[in-house]
């Protein structure tokens, strides 16, 4: 075992503040542990200094100091590294949730939405938030952490704009977009810039680069333009008006014959139930020929929000569910039963009035057949 002299532990406490350390604490600690491994490794008589120097290069990557620099970085955070656990518990949380949840929602199983929104609520609020906060608080120069910080604002954006859509809250599509926007136009360039400067990083800065670009191209793809928002509107509400004037056609052809009773109840509580879905979309009790002029065209909202919004519409829904239900149980083979699935609310606004349309042309229709049986 070999016997480290005075004159050693001094040069070794010398060259050890020289290295750039200045911490007292550190400096005991560091010399005390390499007089140990010096002791334990070197042979009677060995070359110290040579021993030394392959000794202290275990210590550090670039430069002694860095130990300093880390030991500074932990006692200025000292929640680092339950921060970190924090983080990859509920990264790995927030995956197991939205496989969970996806894997629910294709075989169209009950709690698909729950898992997903619990899912992208971690992954949102803790995960990319934990993720962002430590790398802005690592060791790196301003610029990185300002590209740092705009990554985590366009993901938590891109999340957020995800659940938001999941939920049906306003804003989902606000959100989506200027995440894009401020990607494309203010991340992508910083961080392609800063990394494409250093010959270490030039390459993996160009690959990056490209996907990013190409998955916000992707997603760009799938959102539509205003314009072809409007003319989709625009043809969702001729289709719901031609098909109004179907019924009404029919209404006046069934009414020559004779009234039945359960048809005219159905026909009417049909209508106020469509009244209601028109006028909480546009602002209209009904659709006139003129309606792209005056720009009241039927979007893409959900029934179940205006009829969540009125327990008297809602109501009147459950009523004409019970009367349809009536209906077909009162009806013989030879007539067409009414198709119930528009009572389900899981399909817009324009979905569900032609549906409505559709229930009361099954209800006319039958009035006449039973008419001509006669």
């Amino acid at each position: 075992m070999y016997l480290i002299t005075d004159q050693q532990i001094d040069f070794i406490s010398n060259d050890i503040r020289t290295r750039g350390i200045a911490m007292a604490s550190l400096q005991h600690g560091l010399l005390d542990h390499i007089c140990c491994v010096i002791e334990q490794e070197l042979e009677p008589g060995g070359d110290f200094e040579t021993h030394y120097q392959s000794v202290i290069r275990r210590f550090y990557q670039a430069e002694l100091k860095e130990i300093e620099e880390e030991t500074a970085f932990l006692l200025t955070n000292k929640n680092y590294y339950t921060m970190k656990k924090t983080m990859i518990a509920s990264g790995a949380l927030s995956v197991g949730l939205l496989t969970a949840g996806i894997v629910l929602k294709f075989l169209h199983l009950p709690g698909a939405a729950a898992l997903l929104v619990l899912g992208i609520f971690l992954l949102s609020f803790i995960f990319l938030p934990l993720t962002f906060a430590l790398r802005v608080g690592e060791k790196q120069e301003k610029s990185q952490k300002a590209i740092s910080v705009i990554g985590g604002v366009c993901a938590m954006l891109i999340s957020l704009g995800v659940l938001f859509k999941i939920m049906h809250w306003p804003g989902a599509n606000m959100m989506c977009m200027v995440s894009l926007i401020l990607m494309l136009s203010v991340f992508i360039p910083l961080y392609f810039f800063w990394g494409f400067r250093n010959p270490a990083t030039k390459v993996n800065t160009i690959v990056i680069t490209v996907m990013m670009f190409a998955g916000c191209a992707l997603v760009l793809t799938l959102i539509r333009a205003p314009h072809a928002t409007r003319s989709e509107y625009v043809e969702q509400t001729r289709a719901f008006y031609l098909n109004d004037q179907i019924v009404k056609n029919e209404k006046r052809l069934a009414g020559m014959v004779s009234a039945g009773d359960q048809s005219e109840e159905i026909y009417l509580a049909c209508e106020a139930v469509k009244s209601f879905l028109v006028r909480s979309e546009t602002g209209l009790n009904q659709i006139g020929a003129d309606f792209e002029a005056g720009d009241a065209l039927i979007g893409e909202s959900w029934p179940g929000e205006y009829f969540g919004n009125s327990p008297s519409e809602m109501k009147k829904l459950d009523d004409l569910k019970a009367k349809v239900d009536h209906y077909n149980r009162s009806q013989t083979s030879a007539l067409r039963k009414i198709d119930t699935n528009v009572f389900e609310l899981q399909q817009r606004v324009h979905a569900t009035l032609l549906a409505l349309n559709q229930i009361e042309l099954t209800v006319l229709q039958n009035r006449r057949e039973l008419v001509a049986m006669k």
